[in-house]
């Protein structure tokens, strides 16, 4: 009796308290989970079969176009793998699009076949995103990468505020730690202050170009890699400053294929 009404509780709850759901395996302790450091080396490969050649530590690949077998032969290589996901909108061509209501989509992003979402929803994508780090942990992935977590900062169709942005990033954060995966912080560089303990590690897009990439100290001084890459900057324009803040840059081509100009 008392077990059952804990679950009921639990259950009602469990987005405002915390509580493990049936099946999520509760929230991994952060020793359980893989906690990258400042200076690892990375492969960012979202476009085309994964090529296993590049000799780094860690791949980060798309999640839904990639197989448990890639990513057991990339760990057979010694390599972690980060499973790409977009979490901040819709894109027509994956498996699951018909699972968000038009009540969810925004304007365009400028990105073919993907609209914003409203991030307000939490109950309608929280399961959605449920399921697709469901996916993320059942192909064996070690972490996640979730796109598009700076929407409030965009023309999306709805009213965002930075404070919506917080709830949904924390709700994020806490879907991957529940799967006892790792999760990074993309972008989103005015709110690290506030989301830097409950990310594992950041990713970041052109911070040198931009003159930005002071804003990710937090996660270096609190021991947490910063994968960054550059698209217009030569290394020249970038690598020294990388090596002294201790991130892990490189230059890649935005289709983000196998090519890569490492620091």
């Amino acid at each position: 009796m008392r077990k059952a009404a804990v679950a009921v509780v639990c259950a009602a709850l469990a987005a405002l308290a915390g509580c493990s759901g049936p099946g999520d395996g509760g929230t991994a302790a952060p020793s359980e989970r893989w906690r990258p450091r400042p200076g690892l080396a990375w492969q960012w490969q979202l476009d085309g079969p994964v090529d296993p050649s590049v000799d780094v530590p860690v791949y980060d690949i798309d999640g839904f176009e990639n197989s448990a077998e890639d990513v057991a032969r990339l760990h057979r290589d010694g390599r972690k793998v980060i499973c790409y996901i977009n979490v901040g909108a819709w894109e027509d061509f994956r498996p699951d699009a018909d699972d968000f209501p038009e009540s969810v989509l925004g304007h365009p992003n400028g990105w073919k076949g993907e609209r914003w979402l409203d991030i307000r929803e939490l109950s309608v994508l929280r399961p959605i995103m449920e399921r697709r780090f469901d996916m993320c942990r059942d192909k064996g992935f070690d972490a996640v990468e979730p796109d598009l977590v700076e929407g409030y900062g965009n023309d999306t169709g709805f009213p965002l505020t930075a404070r919506d942005q917080l709830r949904y990033n924390r709700m994020i954060a806490d879907i991957a730690h529940r799967r006892g995966l790792s999760v990074g912080l993309k972008n989103d560089l005015p709110q690290i202050p506030e989301l830097v303990r409950h990310f594992d590690f950041a990713v970041n897009e052109e911070c040198a170009q931009f003159d930005e990439c002071g804003l990710l100290k937090p996660f270096i001084a609190a021991g947490k890699a910063v994968f960054h890459v550059e698209y217009a900057e030569p290394n020249s324009a970038f690598c020294a400053d990388a090596r002294r803040l201790k991130l892990s840059s490189m230059r890649k081509k935005p289709a983000l294929g196998v090519w890569r100009a490492p620091c």
